[in-house]
């Protein structure tokens, strides 16, 4: 929690110091944040469309920001360096990286693949869309017999249960894998340090470094991907032409 605070404080401080007021012709620091959030919004709109990039990009930047600079943090100085023996002996640190407690992960995954999902689902798709996309029978019937087009019905039926059960499972998926990716990083850090203090472990902090902007992309990706499934569909016939 103290790490997810202070990762939250110098997300705004830094970015109100390099942007402070926002200029025609922008600063070096107002163009580092507009080249980031240009970058980011460029690779989302196509996943969630036009019509929902504007109202779902300030969740897909914080996620973005958020979980690329908790999964960095484990290389600031002191984090995960310091602190006490429990009556277990277990070393317990002062500061950890946040992503690498799976209770931050799973926060993470509830607030984008239920809470958000379920929000932008009822509020710019309706119930009637998301049970059509789910259990709905897609084939044209212009374009296959009739009866087939009847016995395809349970067939997608028994689909939609398949990708209920998926949509439940999706907290679990994105909270165990980021979860996993920074602990396991975490930990090969701190055996390289242990082995050799110095240079042997600098390949594995620019490892890190790829790692963590991976990992933040993907979770931020898959949110967008969740949420463009269902409320994208408004964009289909622009995307034919």
């Amino acid at each position: 929690m103290v790490m997810s605070w202070a990762i939250s404080l110098i997300i705004i401080v830094g970015v109100r110091l390099m942007v402070k007021k926002p200029t025609l012709i922008p600063s070096a620091g107002q163009a580092v944040v507009e080249n980031m959030l240009g970058g980011i919004r460029d690779i989302m709109e196509p996943i969630v469309g036009k019509s929902m990039i504007k109202k779902t990009f300030p969740l897909l930047i914080a996620l973005f920001t958020f979980i690329l600079i908790q999964n960095w943090s484990g290389m600031l100085p002191g984090v995960g360096a310091f602190g006490f023996y429990d009556e277990h002996e277990h070393l317990k640190y002062w500061m950890r990286p946040g992503n690498a407690d799976l209770n931050m992960t799973i926060a993470l995954a509830l607030v984008s693949a239920v809470f958000a999902w379920t929000y932008f689902v009822f509020r710019y798709a309706g119930l009637k869309v998301l049970i059509y996309d789910l259990f709905g029978n897609k084939a044209d019937p212009k374009e296959v017999p009739k009866v087939i087009y009847v016995l395809l019905f349970p067939i997608f039926f028994m689909v939609g249960m398949i990708e209920v059960v998926s949509i439940l499972f999706r907290p679990v998926s994105l909270s165990f894998r980021l979860f996993g990716n920074v602990f396991g990083g975490e930990n090969l850090l701190a055996n390289m340090t242990s082995l050799a203090s110095w240079i042997v472990p600098v390949p594995f902090y620019f490892l890190e470094i790829l790692i963590g902007a991976v990992q933040a992309l993907v979770f931020t990706l898959l949110t967008a991907v969740y949420i463009g499934l269902i409320c994208n569909h408004g964009d289909d016939e622009e995307h034919a032409h």
